[in-house]
């Protein structure tokens, strides 16, 4: 099987002052692959501070890395000439934790699908792209008459977000890369949403790769999943070994987390009493059974 999307030893450091300069790590070789066929649901799991929207944003060409080898059909994103970047920035979306990363207040919701159609030059004409749009649309569960002609304030958040969606889905890309898509939306929407994204790779062949905090998404959606933690990869595999049977101390200590009665108990504020322990275990690798 050909690699669609490959890691290799990815790491990432931030650094930061003038003068002493602070280094601090983000990612520590991190290697996973995305493959071309079948499509698939890989999540990237973890808490606050894990390195899951860092690995996000270098996965879409948004951060530059410290070090490791990142392929996109088998090439490096270093070596891409321009020509195969604008095809990479097309085959490869990204959707926002918060939509409004995005929007810009002073636009109406149709400007925002039909830039991307401009930009890659996916139709020549306003009729073809407002066929496009409403396909789109449709494809998320959105009426034209509520969302079109609107400003981003005069929608709901769930609305906002699945417009996000529509727009990643109009370029037709290979790959969605969707950063904590649900986290900011009512949990009635959640499940609808996530659907969607489920529903983008089995009826037009769109690989996900799923940024999350929740386990319980995860599960849900997933075909593989990896857990990080504080820039570390601890565990990967199929989503079903993974969490129903979880080899890590810390894959387990989130999987025992996963029932909370109380909704004010997130993952970031977990008693994680044994951090020097969790860090030195090393990784499980990858598991499929």
């Amino acid at each position: 099987m050909a690699s669609l999307l490959q890691a290799t030893n990815i790491s990432k450091e931030y650094v930061s002052g003038t003068f002493l300069k602070k280094r601090n790590l983000a990612l520590k070789e991190i290697s996973f692959s995305v493959e071309e066929t079948p499509p698939s649901i890989t999540c990237i799991a973890g808490e606050s501070g894990s390195g899951k929207t860092t690995m996000a944003r270098l996965l879409a060409g948004l951060l530059d890395k410290s070090g490791g080898e990142l392929l996109y059909k088998g090439k490096s994103l270093n070596k891409m000439n321009s020509e195969e970047k604008l095809t990479f920035k097309k085959e490869v979306q990204t959707i926002f934790q918060d939509p409004f990363e995005v929007y810009n207040p002073f636009y109406k919701v149709d400007h925002v699908l039909t830039t991307p159609l401009k930009k890659f030059g996916i139709t020549s004409n306003k009729s073809d792209s407002d066929k496009m749009i409403l396909s789109a649309l449709e494809e998320v569960g959105l009426r034209p008459d509520e969302t079109l002609g609107r400003f981003p304030h005069q929608l709901s958040g769930g609305q906002r977000q699945r417009i996000m969606v529509a727009r990643a889905f109009l370029l037709r890309p290979k790959i969605i890369i969707a950063d904590e898509p649900v986290s900011m939306v009512d949990a009635s929407l959640r499940a609808t949403i996530l659907e969607e994204l489920k529903l983008l790779r089995e009826k037009h062949g769109i690989s996900i790769v799923y940024i999350t905090h929740d386990l319980t998404t995860a599960y849900q959606v997933a075909d593989n999943i990896l857990i990080l933690y504080k820039g570390y990869l601890k565990e990967a595999g199929s989503v079903e070994v993974v969490i129903n049977n979880p080899q890590h101390p810390y894959t387990k200590l989130l999987v025992d987390s996963i029932p909370q009665p109380d909704p004010d108990i997130k993952w970031g504020k977990l008693d994680i009493s044994a951090t020097q322990e969790l860090l030195e275990t090393p990784g499980v690798g990858w598991r499929n059974s």
